[in-house]
């Protein structure tokens, strides 16, 4: 039982924070790189080093079925980061970071109708008060004169991450899948997706820099490799819905992490708005926990 719930805590503790400073690195990177460019050179090296890694270690790499596994590629890997890119190009980090981070709400009503997962109690309250603090966010963005392009962009990228995570819960409960292998088969796909866009769409120049390299490294090595497995495991672990709820620390830390490093100072109402989201992740930690309980011993094998 510990067994099973210290790796969903550590994964509770660190997706958020690995991508909630990560929209600050993103931010700072297209200074430097065009969006599409960026977000092929994160994912396809990180799901090589995966790959390798699970070559190295005899573990299976192929996953079955191929091809939902791709469309979740598509959707949660090259959709949602293509779409996050080009709202963080028109818009600030923070408030492009709450916009995107919809995606709960998206999940809770794809997951319902399509993976059976009825709400409860808890979560509706939790989801009540997420949603609540997202729109005096929203309010307070639109009174600061907000780019509507920014903000459309940035809830598409939720959209879309949503409907790959509803995906992968689906694979999850329909058997017992590799989940180091499901996120190097999504990254891969959703990488070569982005490559193909960078082709036929090129951005700016790219202009070498130490902080386009580190932000690469961090790209990567934390945001990607670590925090998408990570991300996957707890999709194995606990509902879609839980899922998406508990990490609404990213967008947080994203706007304390702007305000530091970027100056960007949310008004009044959005600081009461990350109150009301603060309160709906307190409110589905122990519902996250609880959940974990009842996985059976093998469930989510990795």
């Amino acid at each position: 039982m510990r067994r099973a719930r210290g790796p969903l805590v550590v994964a509770l503790v660190l997706v958020p924070a690995i991508w909630g400073y990560n929209w600050v690195v993103m931010k700072k990177a297209l200074s430097y790189m065009g969006p599409f460019e960026f977000a092929a050179a994160r994912f396809i090296p990180a799901a090589v080093l995966l790959m390798a890694f699970m070559a190295v270690t005899r573990r299976p790499l192929l996953v079955r079925p191929l091809l939902p596994v791709l469309a979740v590629g598509v959707l949660q890997t090259a959709g949602n980061t293509a779409l996050s890119l080009l709202a963080l190009r028109q818009g600030p980090a923070g408030r492009s970071a709450l916009l995107c981070y919809t995606m709960p709400f998206w999940v809770v009503l794809l997951a319902w109708p399509l993976l059976r997962e009825r709400p409860t109690r808890l979560q509706w309250l939790a989801l009540a008060s997420a949603a609540a603090g997202l729109g005096l966010v929203f309010a307070a963005g639109a009174g600061a004169g907000g780019n509507v392009t920014a903000a459309a962009l940035a809830t598409g990228s939720g959209l879309c991450w949503a409907a790959g995570a509803v995906l992968t819960r689906r694979l999850m409960v329909r058997g017992e899948l590799s989940v180091m292998a499901l996120a190097a088969w999504q990254m891969l796909a959703g990488g070569l997706a982005l490559w193909l866009a960078a082709a036929f769409l090129p951005g700016q120049p790219t202009t070498w820099s130490p902080y386009l390299v580190f932000a690469l490294l961090y790209e990567i090595l934390p945001a990607t490799a670590v925090a998408w497995l990570l991300w996957t495991a707890l999709l194995s672990r606990v509902s879609a819905g839980v899922a998406g709820l508990a990490i609404l620390a990213a967008p947080v830390i994203g706007l304390v992490a702007s305000a530091a490093e970027m100056g960007e100072r949310p008004p009044l109402l959005e600081a009461v708005g990350l109150s009301l989201l603060l309160l709906a992740l307190v409110a589905v930690g122990p519902l996250a926990l609880r959940q974990a309980r009842k996985v059976a011993p093998g469930a989510g094998a990795a």
